[in-house]
């Protein structure tokens, strides 16, 4: 969750640190700091609560130079959103300056043995054990102080360290939280994430676990925790700057809504093909392989858990293997069943999902074969898991995912048809029906796109809402699952899903005069049932937008509004369906004058438990 930067070189530090911050925005914070080695030769410290915003203005009364510095952007677990918590933190006499990414799970223990050592503490975090742990092993070298120290912790971290008796150089290190190196002439730069350093350089490693790495102006060494030098192969960012720009649109979440009809055609360019089997990349599961696995969880969080539900129901539809779908946070702590004939399926977007790491590890661990679906290249997630699909999504820099979860679905599909085509349980003229269908989606989703006039209007008429409620039933109800979770996050409206036949087990209790429903009815087998549902709430008072497939325009005979789809496959229809929803959300969100990219209290990638 948290942004951590760090610059060594020729030019001003403190610019580019702030710069690099602002591209980490997207992943939620709520204070920020950069600490810098002056000109003077003085470890200088800046630290604001809030935007960046506040750190820029601060920097133009008090300007920093130097050479060599590191960044941070906080999201508050331990100690509450102050100054006084926010990062950098220092030790004790002011030479060594650190920011963190993750949890120090023995924080409570290192603090008091630290303090017996007669260190003083003045914050409420886990990351001020840390400088004081480099300052105690510190012996002359920053480097043998830093792998002594980090050997002491346990739990989660990526590190920046800058020390006054080592002025030229930047150690850091990771385990478990992503890490990246920049790699430019004479200067180079360290990340939690690519755009940070993207508008310096094209050129940087990925670091792997327990991997340090010193920086200065000159050159990067790689080393182990027994100072071994590590050898590694430089990753050239191909995408384009610009995707993390908003090209015209008034918010990321907007723009990137606006690209899910390109993305939704990479995600399958080289994969689908009329006449040609499914491919899965480099991933190579044969017949006898799939006929072997037991089971297929499919395991994520979140709007990735949403496609999941989707993945199950296509997967067991399609290839006629049983799946079960799980939250990620959930599923270790269950004692899971899982063998060498288990094949598990984990979806993040970022790659670096804690509880989805967690969970791929303990599958692993068991014999289980992994996918991963992601959308980082180079992400902890793909380098771990077993195989990987990559979802061509490009950099999402909204909060609310939308064009990622679309392409995520996408994957889902691809996966049931390359299990259905060597099951045999599809015959291929059904296969090239289905994939005919897909390769139409980009177009039918620009259509959905330039029809929102029903949907605006709604917003408008009810963004004061405090409650909402979502209906759908089959491969809806996941659809209305995740609308509900987008109108959470990013209007802070109250709002529930369910399943349309349950709404006589309890939920109808809460439908009242003046309650806004929003009913999802694609799938043509359980329309009319949808249809009562919707004539169930809409008797007691309900006020209801329906979303349906053209055809079915009756449907507006029951409700107070409705937005018609292109006609669709309606296994796809997920797809088409989604789309009216995120809009629904951001059009309410606006009208509310919430902050849509950056909704409160969430971050793009949960690194920490």
């Amino acid at each position: 969750m948290c942004g951590i930067v760090g610059y060594v070189g020729k030019r001003n530090a403190a610019d580019l640190l702030v710069k690099g911050l602002e591209k980490l925005e997207y992943r939620g914070y709520d204070s920020a700091g950069i600490a810098v080695i002056n000109s003077n030769g003085k470890l200088e410290v800046q630290k604001v609560k809030g935007r960046l915003f506040n750190l820029e203005e601060k920097l133009k009364e008090s300007p920093i130079k130097g050479n060599i510095g590191i960044g941070h952007t906080r999201w508050a677990t331990h100690g509450a959103p102050s100054v006084l918590n926010s990062h950098p933190h220092i030790n004790r006499t002011g030479t060594i300056a650190v920011v963190h990414n993750g949890i120090i799970e023995n924080y409570i223990e290192l603090r008091e043995w630290l303090i017996e050592k007669g260190y003083k503490f003045i914050t409420d975090t886990d990351t001020e054990v840390v400088p004081h742990l480099i300052d105690y092993y510190y012996e002359g070298d920053i480097v043998d102080a830093s792998i002594k120290a980090v050997k002491k912790l346990q739990g989660s971290y990526a590190l920046g360290i800058v020390s006054l008796n080592d002025p030229n150089k930047i150690v850091a290190v990771r385990k478990d939280c992503p890490l990246i190196v920049g790699l430019n002439k004479d200067e180079n730069f360290i990340a939690s994430d690519i755009p940070a350093v993207l508008n310096e350089t094209r050129d940087v490693y990925f670091l792997e676990d327990n991997e340090f790495v010193v920086l200065s102006e000159n050159g990067v060494e790689i080393l182990d925790e027994n100072k071994e030098k590590i050898e590694k192969e430089v990753y050239h960012v191909t995408w384009d700057a610009d995707a993390a720009e908003k090209s015209g649109y008034d918010h990321f979440m907007l723009k990137e809504i606006h690209e899910q009809p390109k993305v939704t055609k990479d995600t399958m360019t080289s994969r689908i093909i009329l006449g040609e089997d499914i491919k899965l990349d480099k991933i190579n599961l044969t017949k006898e392989q799939i006929d072997k696995f037991n089971k297929v969880y499919i395991v994520a969080c979140g709007t990735a858990y949403h496609a999941g539900i989707v993945g199950k129901y296509v997967i067991e539809k399609l290839a006629r293997i049983p799946v079960e779908v799980d939250i990620a946070s959930e599923f270790r702590y269950r004692n899971p069943i899982i063998d060498k004939n288990t094949l598990m399926i984990v979806v993040s977007q970022s790659g670096e999902t804690a509880d989805t790491l967690a969970a791929m590890r303990l599958a692993k661990n068991e014999g289980a074969r992994v996918i991963a679906v992601t959308n980082v290249v180079g992400s902890t997630v793909s380098r771990e898991a077993d195989d990987v699909l990559y979802t061509w999504a490009g950099p999402e820099i909204a909060v609310a995912s939308t064009k990622a979860y679309t392409t995520q679905l996408v994957a889902m599909y691809i996966i049931a048809l390359y299990f259905a085509k060597n099951k045999g349980t599809l015959t291929d003229e059904e296969i090239e029906v289905i994939k005919k269908d897909m390769l139409e989606l980009p177009e039918k989703e620009k259509e959905v796109l330039e029809h929102q006039d029903v949907i605006k209007k709604f917003a408008k008429d009810h963004f004061e809402e405090t409650d909402m409620f979502y209906l759908g039933r089959g491969l809806d109800y996941a659809v209305a699952m995740e609308g509900s979770l987008k109108l959470k996050e990013i209007s802070y409206i109250h709002s529930e899903a369910y399943a349309g036949g349950e709404l006589k087990h309890g939920p109808i209790a809460l439908i009242e005069f003046g309650t806004v429903v929003i009913a999802v009815a694609t799938q043509p087998d359980l329309f009319e049932k949808m249809v009562s549902n919707i004539k169930e709430v809409k008797t007691r008072g309900a006020k209801v937008l329906a979303v349906a497939l053209k055809g079915n325009e009756n449907v507006e005979k029951t409700c107070d509004g409705a937005m018609y789809l292109p006609e669709v496959n309606p296994l796809l229809a997920p797809i088409l369906a989604i789309i009216p929803l995120q809009l629904l959300s951001y059009y309410i969100s606006i009208a509310k004058g919430c902050d849509v990219d950056k909704p409160r209290n969430l971050a793009k990638s949960v690194t920490v438990e």
